[in-house]
Order: C-alpha cells, then structure tokens, then sequence
C-alpha cells in the first residue's frame, strides 16, 4: 500500500482528497499546517507528497529545503499545490524536488492522474462527460448541470456547495438547479437521486427553497413520483422558477431583467479566502494547446460576433496573455472554417447575419462537436437563456458587459495546470 502524506491548510480539502485516496487503496497521512508536516514527513516516510505553497508555521520552501538536506525524505517525489504561483515559485519549487505543480482550483481528474503516474498505480475516476458550475448571488446558489451525470463531480459538488456558503457567509441559499443538454432515463435514477441528496444535505434547501429548471420528462416525473422531493418545484420557464424561488412582484420586463442580472452574476466573497474545489476535468479541455516560447500554453479563442467593438475588446483582454485570438463576423464563418481547427473556448453571439447562434449549437450538436462556449448576447430574456441552455451552452454574458466580467467568466471555464 502506497503512503501519501497531504500538507494543506483546508479541512474540506484534506476531507476530500483524503476520502478520495482511500477509495483508490492509499494510506493517507494528514499534514495540518507546515509544522505538522515536515515531521509527518520525516517520521511517516512516505511514498508521495500532496503540498499546498502557502503554509503557516513553516513554509513550503522551509519544508522542500529540509527534504532535500534529509537523505531519508530527498527522493520522494512531490506535487505542488497553490491558488497564485509564478514563475519564479515554480523554479525555486522546482530545484528542491517538486515534480508537478497544479494551480487551484484544482482540477481533480488532473491531479489524481499525476499521483497515478508518479507512483505508478492506476487510480479509478468516473469519466462519464458532465459539467457542473455552481455560484453564489443574492443568497441564491445557481448550480448549471449537462451532459450527464458524474459521480465524482456530484462528490465535488458537496465540498464545493460547502466552501462558497462559507466564503460568502451564507447559511441556507436558495437553489436553482438548471439542467440543460442532458437526456436522462431510468438508469440515471441512482445518480440523479445521489445529485439531489447532495444538494438538498449540504445545501439546508428544501421544499419550495429549491427549483429545478429542466425541459427533461424524466426528472419531472421522477420528483412527481418520490415523496421526499415532491415539494420540490420543476419549471421550464426560467423567469416562472425564479420568480417562485424569490417571490418577485414585477412586472415581466422588470422581472425579466431582474432575473437575468441574478442567473449571470456572481456576488463578491465576504470573506478573504481563494476557492479550492473545481468541478471542471483536465479531460474536458478541447484540443491539444501549442505551447509558446516561453513555456505557456497558448489558449486558442474563436469570437463569433458581427460586432467589431466586442471583437476587439476580447482581443485587448487576452493580448498580453499571449491567446491566439481569431474573430468571425457571423456564424458561417466560424463553422466554414471548423475542419482542422481547435478551439479551447468560444464566445459566441446569438443575433447575426447569415448564420445566427442558435444555428451554430444546432450545427455542432449535429456534428457531435464539442464546445466549451460563453454566449455574448444582448438577448437576456428568459426566453433566449433557455434556448441556448437547451443547445448545450453553459455560460452566458449579457451585453453590454465589463472586461471583469468577461475575464470572470473565462475563468470558471479555463483554469492552467502546469
């Protein structure tokens, strides 16, 4: 039995990660701060070691430079973890035995396949395609559901509700569950009780507390016909449910400007602590990325808008990162010039000419292509929302949007590993 000694300041993440290797036949060791784990290292000698970089007590370069200098520990490979880490931290990392660095919000499947090949053990991990994203506004939690159902994600999910009511200080949120391209059967019934269980403990949401948003005949009928959850709404009318959800008492413009600001928005923390968990997988990012001169990996970026002004905003926002931007005035363009292309992330306009951006989901949905694709619209009604959730979009930004907002946005959908 392989031994992992885990060194991080977070109890949902030493929970997790912990719970996590024991299934896959690991002896665990928990580090509590960087005290407690440079004598667990020296006393445990163990066969890998899980390291966050900001640690009290003792830092993490205090940690790497007493393992080197100690020939019991020296050789036993390490992976770094941290929510900031620059270049300069990875090559002082690095020069005292870090093998593989990982920023967080970690992703899981990413960092389970590195302790896999550094020990040389396979580790199982549900790969059924799913995404999950869930945030915080107005006391509302939004958790958006597609593709499917993953119970490693579902797992996450509980570590994940748990962190954001604590970051933002919030006992018992509303939840919104809006569920879009994804068909469920009977065989998914385990599953989607597991999702809702999940939420349901975690979350202290229940009956008219929770709505769920789906188009899906199955979960209808499967909430209609279980007892524990019949008091839990089902719309597929995004305005209807969040009115429901909040009680409003507006007018249906007002209210459907209101809902939109409440789905796309995402409050400010109240407290000053970087999210750990992510519930995106390194397997979910499309295509390969080129890796520029410097050891970056270049993010290759479609815009599909006739609108030359958000063109060149993204182009301004992501310049000095070094993304290999390309623009299309309208949806023929871009699909025109798909074959042999590979895009990490598209921004995608709904009103064009020629060929909107319902037509190209309905395309690639077609064609079986897989997208990660932040819709730009100034389309926010309710309507236009769930028809874009029905073609497998996941994030929405309503024009006129703020530059933060587009990198805040960009950013739940891509986080760099190195």
């Amino acid at each position: 039995m392989k031994k992992i000694l885990v060194i991080d300041e977070s109890p949902l993440f030493l929970d997790y990660i912990t719970k996590k290797l024991l299934e896959n036949g690991f002896d665990v060791v928990q580090g509590k701060n960087g005290l407690d784990g440079s004598v667990k290292m020296r006393s445990e000698l163990p066969d890998l070691i899980v390291m966050d970089y900001y640690l009290s007590r003792k830092s993490s370069i205090e940690v790497l430079k007493e393992k080197k200098e100690n020939p019991n520990v020296s050789s036993i490979p390490l992976i770094m973890l941290a929510s900031k880490l620059d270049r300069a931290q990875v090559v002082q990392s690095a020069q005292f035995g870090a093998k593989r660095f990982f920023t967080k919000p970690v992703r899981i499947d990413g960092l389970l396949h590195a302790i896999s090949e550094l020990l040389n053990v396979d580790v199982e991990i549900d790969t059924t395609p799913c995404i999950i994203e869930a945030h915080l506004n107005d006391e509302i939690l939004f958790i958006e559901l597609a593709r499917g159902l993953n119970l490693e994600k579902i797992e996450l999910l509980k570590y994940k509700i748990a962190e954001l009511l604590d970051l933002y200080d919030i006992k018992m949120p509303r939840v919104l569950l809006m569920m879009s391209d994804i068909e469920l059967g009977e065989d998914d019934a385990d599953k989607f009780k597991t999702l809702l269980d999940t939420i349901i403990e975690h979350s202290g949401a229940h009956g008219k507390r929770m709505k769920i948003l789906t188009t899906s005949d199955f979960v209808r009928s499967y909430i209609g016909s279980n007892p524990q959850y019949s008091t839990l709404g089902v719309s597929d009318n995004l305005t209807q449910a969040m009115t429901d959800l909040v009680g409003l008492r507006l007018d249906d413009a007002d209210r459907d400007e209101v809902v939109s600001r409440q789905l796309l928005s995402t409050s400010a923390p109240k407290k000053e602590k970087t999210e750990t968990f992510q519930l995106r997988f390194d397997a979910e990012l499309v295509g390969e990325r080129e890796t520029g001169s410097k050891g970056k990996k270049a993010v290759a970026v479609a815009v599909v808008d006739d609108d030359v002004i958000i063109q060149q905003l993204v182009k301004t926002v992501y310049q000095k990162a070094g993304w290999d931007i390309t623009a299309y005035n309208n949806g023929k363009e871009f699909v025109d010039d798909l074959p042999g292309r590979s895009f990490d992330l598209v921004y995608l306009d709904l009103m064009m000419p020629e060929m909107d951006g319902y037509k190209v989901l309905e395309y690639l949905n077609a064609k079986k292509i897989k997208l990660s694709i932040i819709v730009l619209s100034a389309l926010t009604q309710q309507e236009a929302v769930v028809r874009a959730m029905k073609l497998g979009v996941h994030s929405y930004l309503g024009k006129p949007f703020k530059p933060e907002m587009l990198i805040r946005k960009t950013a739940e959908l891509l986080s760099a590993n190195f």
